[in-house]
This record gives structure tokens, C-alpha cells and sequence, in this order.
């Protein structure tokens, strides 16, 4: 068994594609015709969007992702070449501030903030 791709449930896929490929510079990879599925283009390991409405067909049930409410528990990591460069990159296109860059006991320099749907994104650097 091999880990393919994490799919988070969102109230608009479009807006939340849209708001990666600027915070993030990421690429779409997919985006279904209905606008309830999307994936990023993040390796081998897929970043996917499903709607909420898909999510609830499916039979799933789940804490609906909203920035007005705490986070959920996970979060998104990336790893950037300059941390702090990404971070403001983020902040300009409508990441909310959580931490600013700081470097972790074991060398690693990371921050935090949130999406537009409130999810926690990691903006780090590469563990050595």
C-alpha cells in the first residue's frame, strides 16, 4: 500500500484551487466540470479538494472547515526555500498570519498560517 492523496472538504473547490496557486504557487492539476473535485499539482502525493455536498453524497460526516471556527486537527506542510519569503508570499495573497518563521530545536525553520477555508498550513524548511 502506498499514501496517494489527502482530500480535504471545502465549501468552494475553485476558490480554494485559486487561493493555493497564488498563496502557494502551486499548479491545478484537475478540476472536475461539476467544480466539486480538484487536485494540486504536489508530486506523487496528490493535494485534493472535494466540496463539502460531495463529501455529505458520499455518506460521509464530518466538522465542516471554517475560518471563523478553530482549526482542524492536521495541517499542511510545505517546504520552501526561504521560508520567510513564502510566508509573506502567503500573507499578500489572503493566508492569515499564525506564527512567523522561528527556528525549532532541531534546525528547522518553520511557520504557520491559515487558508481561506481555516485549514493550518506549515511553510517550513527542509529537515535535514
Amino acid at each position: 500500500m502506498r499514501f496517494g492523496y489527502t482530500i480535504i472538504y471545502v465549501s468552494d473547490v475553485e476558490e480554494t484551487l485559486n487561493f493555493y496557486k497564488k498563496a502557494f504557487n502551486l499548479e491545478q492539476s484537475f478540476l472536475h466540470e461539476s467544480q466539486q473535485y480538484g487536485e494540486l499539482n504536489t508530486g506523487d502525493t496528490k493535494l485534493a479538494f472535494a466540496s463539502n455536498s460531495l463529501a455529505r453524497s458520499n455518506g460521509v460526516d464530518f466538522i465542516k472547515n471554517d475560518a471563523k471556527n478553530n482549526a482542524a486537527g492536521f495541517e499542511i506542510a510545505f517546504i520552501a526555500n526561504d521560508v520567510k519569503k513564502s510566508y509573506d508570499h502567503a500573507l499578500k495573497y489572503g493566508a492569515v498570519a499564525v506564527k512567523e518563521p522561528a527556528i525549532k530545536p532541531w534546525g528547522q525553520e518553520v511557520a504557520y498560517v491559515r487558508d481561506l477555508n481555516g485549514i493550518i498550513v506549515e511553510i517550513c524548511s527542509l529537515l535535514s
